[in-house]
């Protein structure tokens, strides 16, 4: 009975050793990121020199690793689409005050949470931000995936109000998460407040 007991004990401590090694050596897990309280669609402020800035998306999130080893991701972009028409933001940097064009992230489990700014390519010189209802994907493209990975979705609306005061080049629009009512909620704000100091901001907001 002794021996039947041994037995036992010792397969179950194999078991568990072997689950244990597929969690945090093995098991290669996938990327995810948190809901964005904040997305912005408009001109690139840190062009101003520009007659015209380059038009982005703009997005702040946690990306987190649901393995113990972590994974890193290659590249991100974003696409709109509007009815038939999408297009594709596909330079991606990142940061916080220092801003790096994105060439490969590790990412653990413990998550990282930086900002994250879509460019259009250089070819495109006819996007704008007109009326309709509006789908974002946010993508990643993991080393040693032949495919991307759609990370988030989400619906939004831009109204005639709004794509009206988004043709002057001065005005970004910011989509801010409510808790409460679980949407989005749009308000325009100028780059001029954008670049202010956050100790000044408060006075023109």
């Amino acid at each position: 009975m002794e021996g039947v007991i041994s037995i036992f004990i010792s397969i179950t401590a194999l078991f568990i050793s072997a689950v244990t090694a597929w969690f945090t050596l093995l098991r290669r897990g996938t990327i995810r990121m948190t809901q964005p309280t904040v997305i912005y669609f408009g001109p690139d402020g840190s062009s101003r020199d520009d007659s015209k800035p380059p038009l982005k998306v703009f997005l702040r999130t946690l990306l987190y690793a649901t393995s113990k080893r972590g994974l890193i991701v290659e590249r991100m972009f974003v696409r709109l689409r509007r009815g038939e028409s999408s297009q594709t933001f596909n330079i991606w940097v990142y940061g916080e005050s220092s801003l790096a064009r994105g060439s490969g992230i590790f990412v653990g489990e413990n998550g990282v949470v930086c900002n994250h700014h879509f460019l259009l390519p250089a070819d495109c010189t006819t996007f704008e931000f007109s009326v309709g209802e509006y789908i974002l994907d946010v993508f990643a493209k993991l080393t040693g995936s032949d495919h991307s990975l759609n990370l988030y979705t989400v619906n939004l609306t831009i109204n005639d109000m709004i794509a009206e005061q988004l043709k002057d080049p001065e005005n970004g629009l910011y989509f801010d998460w409510g808790p409460d009512s679980q949407r989005y909620h749009p308000h325009i704000r100028a780059l001029s407040k954008q670049d202010l100091p956050p100790f000044l901001k408060a006075f023109v907001d």
